[in-house]
């Protein structure tokens, strides 16, 4: 096996935005660092971040598409986020201080009959993946060329909103993973499942409209699955270049 880390993701707020990392510090047990550390709790949930909850408590890019068009840089010695939008103007926050002026600017991107983002929370206890365990998900680029050729077209990696993409592998090599431990750079994660994926995908991350069927390119393989949920069991280091070595 032959993959090795082409590119690193943190997704600070849940669904609002995605940033960049040439490397980054695993920790046993824990998400990614900062990745999921904030979520958009809507008027209809009573989620407060004590701890791990559904996504459906918070706003997502499968009900609101606009928010897939998101990007973001996170501060971590000043303790501030910058968002942008391509039809909202850049925003500096504090996320743990500055929560009413983050309402203000991601409520415009909103559908009006949605249930509307209510608060900014910071997650106490793990990070607000989907997944009920703390985890990453890694993504294989041979699968996201698949999925391109059988659309017909280019497609944004920022679809799945993977956190650590592979590339040198076979397409869908990492199905065979599930139940296994892998090795990247100085951390060993186990693989734990499937991504099973929704409406969101089908959400062009530059422009925030539908404009792709991802779930009916995926249905060509007999699933609506893309990427895999790990959690990692020993910490470790791990940046561009890495090799991922199967155990």
């Amino acid at each position: 096996m032959s993959g090795r880390v082409t590119q690193i993701w943190r997704h600070p707020i849940k669904a609002h935005g995605r940033e960049a990392l040439d490397r980054v510090t695993l920790r046993a047990h824990h998400c990614l660092p900062f990745d999921r550390a904030w979520a958009v709790a809507h008027e209809n949930s009573d989620a407060d971040g004590s701890e791990w909850v559904s996504c459906g408590n918070f706003s997502r890019g499968v009900k609101a598409p606009q928010l897939m068009a998101i990007s973001t840089e996170l501060d971590e010695a000043a303790g501030t986020l910058t968002l942008h939008h391509p039809d909202r103007p850049d925003l500096t926050i504090d996320p743990d201080r500055d929560g009413t002026a983050f309402l203000d600017w991601v409520r415009p991107l909103m559908p009006a009959e949605r249930a509307q983002p209510a608060r900014l929370v910071r997650a106490q206890a793990r990070g607000m993946t989907d997944a009920p365990f703390p985890s990453i998900t890694i993504c294989n680029m041979a699968s996201h060329r698949a999925v391109e050729a059988q659309i017909g077209s280019p497609l944004s990696i920022h679809r799945w909103r993977g956190n650590i993409w592979l590339d040198g592998l076979e397409p869908w090599a990492e199905w065979d993973w599930v139940g296994r431990e892998i090795r990247i750079g100085g951390a060993t994660l186990v693989v734990r499942e499937r991504t099973g994926r929704c409406a969101a995908t089908t959400v062009n991350p530059e422009t925030g409209q539908r404009d792709a069927d991802t779930l009916g390119a995926l249905r060509h393989w007999g699933h609506t699955d893309f990427s895999v949920q790990a959690e990692v069991t020993t910490g470790g280091e791990i940046a561009h270049d890495d090799e991922v070595t199967l155990l």
